[in-house]
């Protein structure tokens, strides 16, 4: 995914969880070779099949925005080379779950590959479903991180959503957080505008 510049303090510099996360798990072990040079430039990087590693400060927004606590149930969709759903297993801690889902199987496999040598199994990139967005569970998810855009905010995705929890998608050039309460009701707000790959589903 590709984005506009962030504000200050939007990477992972400071001393909160998220950047604890982003300095603890190395990007250079979600890219290609030839892209691993430039792993600390703030910008996304190529990764084959037309899809790239996300913009770090762009990462540390979002993850910021969709506040993961220890112990959480987390959905990361369009997972890529597994960099992401890294970092969420980082933030869970091993009384969490994290499920990251790609689309493309080539990369589904090479995330799947790199997420294993970080030993978090209680994380795994798996790939997509065919005709399902996202991955439906009972109870839903406290969270959901999405890292492609659709041209609206996908219901199916919203349904997924547990009462209490957060999901953070863009939705053409906006930032969303989509918020579900205890009684079901559901809250977006906007938060900047950034450029996104495609959400596409098989």
């Amino acid at each position: 995914m590709r984005s506009a510049p962030e504000p200050p303090g939007a990477r992972g510099d400071g001393d909160d969880a998220v950047a604890t996360a982003m300095r603890a798990v190395d990007r250079r072990g979600f890219l290609p070779r030839a892209q691993r040079h430039v792993a600390d430039a703030d910008r996304p990087l190529p990764i084959g099949h037309e899809q790239t590693c996300s913009q770090p400060s762009t990462v540390a927004a979002m993850l910021r925005l969709l506040q993961v606590h220890r112990g959480a149930t987390v959905l990361d969709v369009g997972s890529g080379s597994g960099w992401t759903t890294a970092l969420l297993a980082h933030l869970v801690g091993p009384t969490g779950e994290v499920l990251g889902v790609e689309l493309v199987p080539e990369i589904a496999a090479w995330g799947a590959a790199n997420l294993a040598r970080q030993a978090t199994p209680w994380a795994q990139v798996v790939p997509a479903t065919s005709g399902t967005l996202g991955s439906p569970r009972d109870g839903g998810w406290q969270r959901i991180l999405v890292s492609a855009s659709p041209d609206e905010l996908p219901g199916e995705l919203v349904e997924q959503l547990a009462p209490g929890g957060r999901m953070v998608i863009p939705v053409r050039h906006a930032m969303l957080l989509v918020e579900r309460s205890d009684d079901g009701a559901v809250r977006t707000t906007e938060h900047g505008t950034y450029s996104f790959v495609p959400l596409v589903q098989d």
